[in-house]
């Protein structure tokens, strides 16, 4: 394996999004990074004519959406073995990670548009677009809705616009946080393909997998008593989590299975790192979710 170039981070603008990335500083500038940030990976060559095309438009918009997400640059002739682990079998191809994992890619030298395409489909936008509210509501509707009112309001824009399936995913996701799981997955199982991969689908399909999973979870207070009795008790501490997390105490479910991780990150083949990313894409409060980001990026990396 060839060592990784150094990068030219030094040579660019403060405050860039664009390095160099290789087997050296994959783990912890793009896995663990992208718990923080979207990094989009960008597999090219010297030699190749459409990566020419393709990396100019890749480097603008990372600068454009200045910092919305963070944007690796990987030669595949000096990182042969990185590109075989992405089954990467032509170039350009880009692939975008999020959370630890990988979400989606693309092969070829998309236009600009289309580029722009794919990343407002994995919510990735300028800046100054993520930092306004995610949705728009009507005058003298409040700024915090319990799961019954947004019911209720969704189900009346959903008179006015009866084929809007990204209404009637938001009526879901909305059924779903109220616990009306039965209409919530009809709504999911009759989800059109285009809107299969949409943050929003993959918050309703976990949430609805966390009540699946209440079956086999004992009640709260027994967990309680287990825990107590014997924290190494990582199962207790994973269905408490659960509870937790359903009950409205996003906080201490996600304090569980941080607890798992400390003492045993691959137990139950990495399952508290799984409800972990579950319950970042269901948690609305994004100050709990960054800061949980980071205690479990520190645990696993």
């Amino acid at each position: 394996m060839n060592s990784v170039a150094k990068s030219d981070s030094a040579a660019r603008p403060a405050g860039t999004q664009v390095f160099e990335a290789g087997e050296a500083n994959f783990e912890t500038d793009v896995l663990q990074a992208s718990l923080e940030t979207p990094v989009l990976v960008d597999f090219w060559a010297t030699w190749c004519g459409p990566c020419k095309t393709l990396g100019p438009i890749l480097e603008k918009l990372a600068d454009e959406y200045a910092g919305a997400f963070k944007l690796a640059k990987i030669d595949c002739d000096k990182e042969q073995q990185l590109a075989g682990m992405f089954g990467v079998r032509s170039i350009p191809t880009v692939v975008l990670i999020q959370g630890g994992q990988i979400v989606d890619a693309f092969s070829g030298a998309l236009p600009e548009s289309q580029v722009r395409e794919f990343l407002k489909r994995h919510h990735v936008e300028p800046a100054a677009r993520i930092e306004a509210p995610a949705q728009e509501l009507d005058e003298g509707t409040p700024a915090v809705e319990t799961p019954q009112e947004s019911v209720v309001r969704l189900q009346k824009a959903l008179a006015d616009e009866p084929d809007n399936a990204g209404l009637k995913l938001d009526l879901a996701l909305a059924r779903a946080r109220g616990g009306d799981t039965g209409k919530a997955q009809e709504a999911l199982d009759a989800l059109p393909v285009e809107l299969a991969g949409d943050d929003r689908a993959k918050a309703l399909a976990a949430l609805l997998a966390m009540h699946q999973s209440l079956s086999a979870i004992p009640a709260a207070s027994e967990l309680l008593g287990r825990v107590q009795g014997d924290p190494s008790d990582l199962a207790a501490h994973d269905g408490l989590a659960v509870r937790q997390l359903l009950g409205g105490d996003a906080s201490a479910a996600m304090d569980h299975w941080l607890a798992i991780l400390a003492a045993d990150r691959n137990w139950s083949d990495g399952l508290a790192r799984r409800r972990l990313l579950d319950a970042f894409r269901i948690v609305h409060d994004e100050g709990l979710v960054s800061a949980t980001r980071r205690k479990m990026s520190s645990l696993l990396f």
